[in-house]
């Protein structure tokens, strides 16, 4: 009994080590990324530039650890009519995802735009209804005016408010939820279930390619105009790695728990990130009415997560599909 219940505690002190693990590599790369683009240190304010290098180095490291080193097994089952139905469609959402959040931070504040994401579950439900996925019904509907409202009062707290910022933060958040209904429709439904190594492999690849052309017409002739900035090597490969083991971390926590609990340490991560931001940024005014506002977002998505898991228990199973596939908190578009 004694050995039964020191291994349960073990396994807490693990689980929550996990936990921390990823509020820490979360956060810590939401600020890493705005430093990066904004500072006057670095001075590298090219977003997509910076997103196009994260995915290089993944597609780079992951073909290292699974085909070289072999220290990673990558799923078997990829087929090319699966690569063009499923990885093509994620991987070029989940760059537009990572490439229009990174861009926001050049325009409005890391805090505002971490408040601007708490709709994310409405464009998932609302885009989720228009695929058949989703059923309206009023307790969604109810809890869907919540988080906008919250979202709303939040943007109206505002002092220094940015549309060109906000607009691409919608972008990205749409994108992110293209993304999730693609892994619903286009790998739930046809079965291949995926490690997040696998993820990787097979996405990293798709999303630098989507990368890589906008850059070509978009940032490359800036960077080549600006000549040279300081950007020391150790730098960008700490934010590349930080980038990598934001993933693995994402998959430590869901193995050892469980989708809902992720969401759930995605909430305390985000008031950890505005909080600290007022601290880190200079950018960063926070009102009582920005935190009034998130907190009604906050509640919502907390109703929507109750929801959820109450749906997914009535299945008789806690597989999420919006995590089933955990590629939501890479680079600076984390959850």
């Amino acid at each position: 009994m004694a050995d039964r219940s020191r291994a349960f505690c073990k396994e807490e002190v693990v689980t929550y080590a996990y936990l921390l693990l990823y509020i820490a590599l979360s956060s810590g790369q939401i600020f890493f990324n705005k430093w990066v683009l904004s500072s006057k240190e670095i001075n590298f304010p090219y977003p997509l530039g910076l997103t196009l290098l994260h995915m290089v180095f993944s597609s780079v490291l992951c073909f290292m650890l699974t085909k070289i080193f072999k220290i990673m097994k990558v799923e078997e089952g990829m087929t090319a009519e699966i690569y063009a139905t499923s990885v093509v469609p994620i991987g070029s959402m989940f760059a537009m995802t990572l490439w229009l959040g990174n861009t926001a931070y050049l325009y409005i504040s890391v805090a505002f735009a971490q408040m601007l994401k708490a709709i994310m579950p409405v464009a998932v439900f609302v885009l989720g209804v228009a695929a058949g996925l989703e059923i309206m019904n009023c307790r969604m509907l109810l809890i869907m005016s919540v988080i906008s409202f919250g979202v709303l009062v939040a943007s109206y707290g505002e002092i220094d408010i940015n549309w060109v910022g906000v607009v691409y933060q919608m972008g990205g958040v749409v994108g992110e939820a293209l993304r999730l209904i693609f892994m619903e429709i286009l790998v739930k439904r046809k079965g291949l279930k995926l490690n997040p190594i696998s993820v990787m492999y097979y996405v990293s690849p798709c999303s630098a390619l989507c990368l890589f052309f906008p850059w070509i017409f978009l940032e490359r002739t800036k960077m080549e105009a600006h000549g040279s900035w300081n950007f020391p090597p150790l730098v960008l490969l700490l934010n590349c790695l930080c980038t990598f083991a934001l993933n693995l971390s994402v998959f430590l926590v869901i193995t050892h728990t469980s989708a809902l609990t992720i969401r759930v340490a995605g909430v305390v991560k985000d008031w950890v990130v505005v909080l600290l931001s007022a601290l880190l940024f200079a950018d960063t005014k926070l009102t009582l009415i920005n935190l009034f506002g998130y907190g009604i977002a906050i509640a919502g998505v907390a109703a929507y997560n109750n929801q959820k898991l109450k749906k997914e228990a009535s299945r008789g199973s806690v597989s999420d599909p919006e995590q089933s596939v955990p590629l939501a908190t890479s680079s600076a578009s984390s959850k």
